[in-house]
């Protein structure tokens, strides 16, 4: 039965495996099709005028190189019939045909991030929208420059790796463009089956295990009178067990992998891609690497879903495979000087070439023959606009500031900086099933966050939500996990310890206890656990003010660090609080010879603490076991000044406990505010966003306007009113002279007056409308509220600014109205149409 299965498996993998002469026949069908990118014609006709010259015409060595390429092509077909098309010189988006080598323009960036491979990879694949090849199986006619892809953010995967490899390339790494076959999942940019890159752990090194170190004479554990036969027979049917698991494991494994696992692909190793090559050796890069600049993962060279090399390039040189690619890239060498391995199309010296002895042969003859000396062809400088990223492009990345990845049962959303008004950046969705139906978890990021909130996670299932922030709160808070913000609910904070007065590292708060853990403090108090009653009803009085009903407190045990100072003996451990039952106990902490501790339990007396009473010792107020029992112990006067310490110690234990409580009541009412209304942070560099520095700029250009109006009022004819009365003579009497100076210097009195006159009656309205309104609060102070103060007190700082704005310029006005009148009347006696007249009289 089992043969019988393994053969109906065998034929309908077979079914499912198309036959050589079919895909023969598909290839032959393809082949007729006449491919055109009618889309890209279309949308760049009308704009190849605003294209330098070096897109639409080529220059004397661009055309030589094309001639080379396309000898080289000729000759290539010749030696290898069989062998598909190369990728050598598509058209541009002017419809010019333009070398591979040339569309390649290094760059590097201005921005840091960039200088690394995986930032380079990672932003490509953000900043454009992927277009799938269309057909799949054929090169591309057209092959548009980075400039012009930028400008479009999409592009097919050649674009997508010419604009990366340019970056790398600027960066400083060995790149190469690689024309190629991959996968369908690869082409098609498909990662549902693919696992979310964030949910990818590292993985760790196994731990040592740490062994304790074999004593000499440490005590013998007990013999254990158990059979070995029975032990044997148990670890064997536990092996039966777990093979039996196991094997249910993998088959259901197997199961989940062949049903996610997508169907025969018709055109497995005929599909076009294009990707990107880096080398070892430049930029401290140890092994050479594929990157898909779709996607912006690094794959290794030998990864199954690169199916095989046609050709690959670089700005410099063009290299033909000539390796076998039936097992894809896993046999492949690199080595780019080899040229049995590899046809270079230029000789070049970047790469050194491996000589073969035929070779070395026709070297030596040539050199006998005077023929050595050869003008070795470069690559012209790249045709290609340089390649321009703003900073408003940087940041906002993802076409329109928003992209949708999905992955295998996960999606994941990304939104460029400042685009959310909660500066929300990206959010991972987890869901259970295939069909991403069913929601398991929320993985929210954010940014420029002014409560400084990184990230949220919430398990639907659970219901329980995490919130993480970065340093810089009020309150420190470092993560919040909890179910609800109602108060007196369970929930744990973690806090930035070094950054609270108080050392708070942890708290964990239950309905009816709470644990405090804390770190550094000068005190050596490191933990505190809080034991509360139920909450007793009380009740209210109608009418009457609102008391607080916290919870009673029954139990308060606080922990100690080991303060070298003190003697073990004396040095508190811990301490217990029995509040309800008005005991007290203390163990301390045990010193390295001895295996036990000293411990007290008190009895507090009920008039302890009262002022002048009379306090009684008992024997029962005091119980103590002393591992080094001291003459001072035994003194009431030392048990009654350890009661008193002790007493003071839970006050004080009280007061923190109840601080406690309202500081968490304080963080989740403003943890619901920052939620309910989120702010953002702008730096002050970010001149785009800050409103403050744009009403800086705008008044700033205002003043200037102001000044140049006032310049060119200035650079007018101030006589031309005045002489247009006197029918605009071309020389005046002496009396026409006198005339216009006394009603020149007349108009400007009057308008100093008029000015003085007007900030004064503005001043005098200012002050009046002040005493009214400070009347009016004397009158009706005893029954505002708070509302009412703060709005009079804002009314009455923003009416004393006016005042005050509006002496000064009054008194400013008083000081310039004598200058600007005698300097009108000395620019009068030097004018040129005024100045004999005056001087005759």
């Amino acid at each position: 039965m089992e043969a019988l299965e393994e053969v109906d498996e065998h034929r309908h993998e077979e079914e499912n495996i198309l036959s050589d002469q079919e895909l023969h026949h598909i290839q032959e069908h393809m082949a007729l099709i006449e491919v055109t990118d009618a889309f890209r014609e279309e949308e760049e006709a009308a704009d190849v005028t605003r294209f330098p010259l070096s897109y639409t015409e080529n220059s004397p060595k661009e055309q030589t190189l094309l001639n080379l390429a396309e000898n080289f092509f000729r000759q290539y077909t010749h030696l290898y019939p069989d062998r598909k098309p190369l990728f050598k010189s598509p058209l541009n988006e002017c419809g010019m045909e333009k070398f591979v080598c040339t569309t390649l323009r290094p760059t590097l960036l201005p921005y840091p991030e960039l200088y690394n491979w995986a930032e380079c990879a990672h932003f490509v694949s953000e900043f454009l929208t992927m277009e799938p090849l269309n057909p799949a199986i054929v090169l591309p006619r057209y092959l548009f420059s980075s400039y012009s892809i930028l400008r479009k953010q999409k592009g097919n995967c050649f674009d997508f790796s010419i604009l990366l490899c340019s970056l790398l390339l600027g960066a400083g790494y060995d790149a190469y463009c690689v024309s190629g076959y991959a996968t369908r999942e690869m082409c098609l940019m498909d990662e549902t089956r693919e696992t979310c890159p964030l949910l990818k752990t590292t993985q760790e090194s196994p731990g040592v295990s740490l062994v304790k170190p074999h004593k000499k004479y440490s005590v013998r554990p007990p013999r254990q009178l158990v059979s070995k036969f029975e032990l044997q027979q148990e670890v064997k049917k536990e092996a039966k067990i777990q093979a039996v698991n196991l094997k249910k494991q993998e088959e259901e494994e197997r199961r989940l992998t062949d049903a996610e696992r997508s169907g025969p692909d018709p055109l497995y190793g005929l599909r076009v891609h294009c990707w990107v090559l880096v080398l070892a050796g430049k930029r401290e890069v140890p092994d050479n690497f594929f990157i898909d600049a779709l996607t912006g993962n690094a794959y290794e060279t030998k990864d199954p879903h690169f199916l095989g090399i046609e050709s690959l390039w670089n700005h410099e040189n063009y290299w033909v495979n000539m390796q076998d690619c039936r097992n894809g890239c896993k046999d492949m060498t690199f080595d780019l000087g080899d040229p049995v391995f590899w046809e270079f199309m230029l000789l070049s010296t970047s790469k050194p070439i491996l000589l073969i002895p035929d070779m070395k042969e026709e070297e030596e003859e040539e050199e006998e023959d005077g023929d050595e000396d050869q003008v070795l062809l470069q690559v012209p400088a790249s045709w290609v606009l340089p390649i321009v990223v703003t900073l408003k492009e940087f940041e906002t990345r993802c076409p329109q500031g928003k992209k949708l990845l999905q992955y295998k049962k996960a999606k994941l959303e990304k939104w460029a900086p400042y685009l959310q008004e909660n500066g929300h950046i990206s959010r991972l969705t987890l869901y259970q099933d295939t069909e991403c139906t069913k929601e398991l978890e929320l993985q929210d990021w954010f940014q420029n966050r002014k409560d400084k909130l990184d990230m949220r996670q919430q398990k639907r299932q659970s219901g329980v939500t995490t919130e993480y922030f970065s340093p810089g709160r009020i309150d420190a808070l470092k993560a919040h996990t909890f179910r609800s913000l109602v108060p007196e609910t369970e929930r744990t904070m973690l806090f930035y310890s070094k950054a609270r007065l108080d050392g708070l590292k942890r708290r964990e708060e239950q309905p009816k206890e709470m644990v405090e853990t804390f770190q550094g403090r000068t005190d050596f108090l490191c933990y505190r656990h809080t034991l509360y009653g139920k909450r007793p009803k009380k009740v209210s009085i109608a009418g009457g003010p609102a008391e607080a009903n916290p919870r009673p407190i029954l139990k308060i045990t606080e922990r100690f660090q080991r303060n070298a100072e003190k003697p073990a003996n004396e040095d508190v451990a811990e301490r217990i609080f029995l509040i309800t039952e008005n005991r007290i106990h203390v163990r301390c902490h045990r010193q390295n010879d001895h295996i036990t501790t000293s411990t007290w339990e008190f009895l507090k007396p009920a008039n302890l603490g009262e002022k002048g009473a009379h306090v009684v010792l008992s024997p029962e107020t005091c119980i103590s076991y002393q591992v080094e029992p001291l003459e001072k112990f035994n003194k009431q006067l030392y048990v009654y000044g350890t009661l008193v310490q002790l007493q003071q110690g839970e006050q004080c234990a009280h007061e923190a406990v109840r601080k406690s409580e309202a500081e968490v009541l304080e963080i989740l009412s403003r943890r619901a505010q920052e939620e309910a209304d989120p702010q953002l942070t702008i730096s002050i560099y970010d001149t785009e966003r800050n409103k403050k520095n744009k009403e800086q700029r705008a008044a700033e250009e205002l003043a200037l306007q102001e000044e140049r109006q006032r310049r060119a009022a200035l650079e007018l004819d101030y006589l031309a009113p005045y002489l247009a009365l006197l029918g605009d003579p071309e020389k005046l009497t002496r009396l026409q002279a006198q005339q216009v100076k006394e009603d020149c210097l007349q108009d400007l009195k009057n308008r100093l007056i008029q000015q003085a006159n007007l900030i004064q009656a503005r001043f005098e309205k200012e002050t009046q409308e002040l005493q009214k309104k400070q009347q009016w609060y004397h009158q009706n102070q005893p029954s505002m509220n708070k509302e009412d103060e703060e709005a009079y007190l804002e009314y009455c700082s923003e009416a004393m600014f006016r005042i005050q704005i509006l002496e000064t310029r009054l008194n400013r006005h008083k000081e310039l109205a004598p200058q600007k009148y005698l300097g009108l009347e000395d620019r009068l006696s030097k004018d040129p149409r005024l100045c004999e007249q005056l001087l005759s009289l």
